[in-house]
């Protein structure tokens, strides 16, 4: 008797579940940063006393991963603009120069 097409056996580790062992690594590994974020303030005033250009790029690409970057947008605009100037108005103001004399210029 053949099997059909598409028979399992058993039903094997369910989609998504994590084996043991990267549990483990992923645990290590956040223990290992919970311990660095504890330290991280007096790591960077060490580094500051000694470079602070070197402490202040750290203190900026820390800041990529709490503050979200802007990005730019492009706007396309499709519209039809029914306007008509009315009124120009231009004035001319005359200043005087520092040495007296009057100045259209300016």
């Amino acid at each position: 008797m053949p099997f059909d097409k598409g028979y399992k056996l058993s039903g094997g580790r369910p989609k998504g579940a994590i084996n043991r062992s990267t549990e483990q690594a992923k645990l290590t590994l956040a223990r290992l940063a919970n311990k660095g974020l504890d330290n991280i303030t007096e790591d960077i005033d060490k580094i500051r006393k000694e470079n602070p250009i070197k402490a202040a790029e750290i203190y900026l690409k820390l800041l990529e991963y709490v503050v979200p970057k802007l990005k730019s947008v492009d706007m396309k605009v499709d519209a039809e603009v029914n306007a008509r100037v009315e009124k120009l108005q231009i004035e001319v103001i005359q200043r005087e120069n520092k040495d007296g004399s009057k100045n259209k210029d300016q």
